[in-house]
């Protein structure tokens, strides 16, 4: 009798050990199931572009902090972008284009890339920035928050985020820039 009491508190003792351990697995994939892990890059438009030192292109030895690029009281387009990335290349016309409006001041943050392709392209596609900056292994870009290329950062005078763009920038976005900027320099 006392074996089969024993017995039968080894197997309630195994049957409860079991019951708890999926009772909490469950709880975790339940609770996983509430939170989001998706990165929202609206979440940074109104805040300010945050503190980061890039290496100048034309010089190796030179480095630019924030507030040395951006200087002056006007709009920047801030695009991160790379002479591997096939969707950079799909943009680029765009950023050519809007190269040409003089309430914007383009910065280019070559990620990743070797410079003499990253010269080459420029040099066949023409060159839309009015600075180039390298980001050889990505830590601009991760202070950016960016997690890929190309992504475009149109910022104001006062270094805030306004808008930002994850992927090639289409015409709807051309507009949508030249509206922002074109509406503040009217008031």
């Amino acid at each position: 009798m006392f074996l089969k009491s024993r017995e039968n508190i080894i197997r309630f003792l195994f049957f409860l050990v079991i019951f708890l351990l999926l009772f909490f697995l469950g709880s975790i994939f339940f609770k996983s199931l509430n939170t989001t892990k998706i990165f929202v890059p609206d979440k940074l438009i109104g805040r300010s572009l945050p503190d980061f030192t890039a290496e100048s292109f034309d010089d190796k030895n030179k480095y630019f902090t924030k507030n040395e690029i951006f200087n002056e009281k006007k709009y920047y387009l801030l695009n991160i972008w790379a002479s591997w990335c096939g969707p950079c290349r799909e943009e680029h016309p765009i950023l050519i284009k809007l190269s040409n409006d003089h309430n914007l001041e383009l910065v280019g943050l070559n990620f990743k890339d070797k410079k003499e392709n990253a010269l080459k392209f420029l040099n066949k596609s023409g060159n839309p920035y009015n600075k180039v900056l390298i980001d050889n292994n990505g830590s601009v870009s991760i202070s950016l928050g960016a997690y890929g290329v190309p992504e475009t950062f149109l910022i104001n005078e006062k270094k805030i985020i306004e808008l930002k763009f994850v992927g090639p920038l289409k015409n709807s976005d051309y507009k949508k820039i030249l509206k922002k900027i074109n509406y503040k320099n009217e008031n």
